[in-house]
């Protein structure tokens, strides 16, 4: 025969497991969530003023539309994979809870090279203007932390960009802090476009809430074609001559269809960044 007492604790611990199941579906639907916002490119990335770049779409999967709406990427294409395989090495998991400290000379030159499976990409940071910015890709690439990520995001059709930075693979990775917008008013960014060769920040601002400002993580986007954007996204550097061609390598290679889970049109080619590293001159 079961006690009082023997019920009694039966009944909690039943409570208590409901509640942990409660919890549990929460982070799983919090996750799904976060997977859409992050899978259109703005954090990536999503349908803002006409093109894909903070939030596709709203709980009740009505899609917002801020303009004339565009497909994030053209018919998958079937080219053969101009990349090489990828180093020997694991992503790092780890993440911080506060942006780093400035450790960064915002007069000095700054490159960050990424030496991917396609080849080695050269960007010079704007250091003065997205001072933020680029201390926080000299914290995380001294730690390894882009080091075997996947770029995991190609648009070719209304916008034109690679996406990279996420060591998941998948849209939904950070660092674990955020840092604030910055030179949002790069005289490089005349007339609602983000001219080839730009290197800027994904977020999850959404120009129609005027929600998301300062949601900048570790993820980044490089321009490979003249995009038509709004001046919402950080640009802090620009890609050099011999890395422009590699970004058309890959672009030429076309994209994979929509990935079911995240909406991720991945690149065909096998981008994978083996090395990043930042260097002051």
């Amino acid at each position: 025969m079961v006690s009082q007492e023997q019920r009694r604790r039966q009944l909690a611990r039943e409570k208590y497991l409901r509640q942990q199941q409660r919890r549990t579906d929460a982070r799983r639907k919090a996750r799904i969530r976060n997977s859409v916002i992050a899978s259109v490119l703005g954090v990536v990335v999503v349908l803002s003023v006409s093109v894909y770049l903070t939030k596709p779409f709203e709980d009740d999967g009505k899609k917002e539309n801020a303009g004339a709406e565009v497909t994030p990427s053209a018919s998958p294409s079937k080219a053969a994979d101009p990349c090489e395989k990828p180093a020997a090495g694991k992503v790092k998991s780890e993440t911080w809870k506060k942006e780093p400290a400035m450790t960064i000379d915002e007069s000095a030159k700054y490159t960050m090279k990424l030496d991917t499976t396609c080849g080695e990409i050269d960007i010079a940071l704007k250091a003065s203007a997205a001072p933020h910015t680029v201390n926080s890709f000299n914290f995380l690439a001294g730690k390894g932390y882009f080091d075997h990520s996947k770029c995991h995001r190609l648009t070719n059709q209304g916008i034109y960009v690679l996406q990279c930075g996420d060591p998941q693979g998948t849209g939904m990775g950070g660092p674990g802090y955020t840092i604030p917008d910055e030179n949002l008013k790069d005289k490089s960014l005349k007339g609602g476009v983000y001219p080839a060769g730009t290197v800027a920040m994904a977020n999850q601002y959404n120009a129609q809430t005027k929600q998301g400002r300062d949601s900048g993580g570790s993820q980044f986007f490089l321009v490979y074609q003249d995009s038509q954007l709004p001046p919402d996204y950080t640009p802090f550097g620009t890609v050099s001559e011999a890395g422009m061609k590699v970004l058309k390598k890959i672009a030429d290679a076309g994209a994979q269809a929509p990935d079911p889970q995240t909406g991720n049109t991945a690149p065909n080619a096998t981008v994978v960044i083996n090395k990043a590293t930042v260097t002051k001159s």
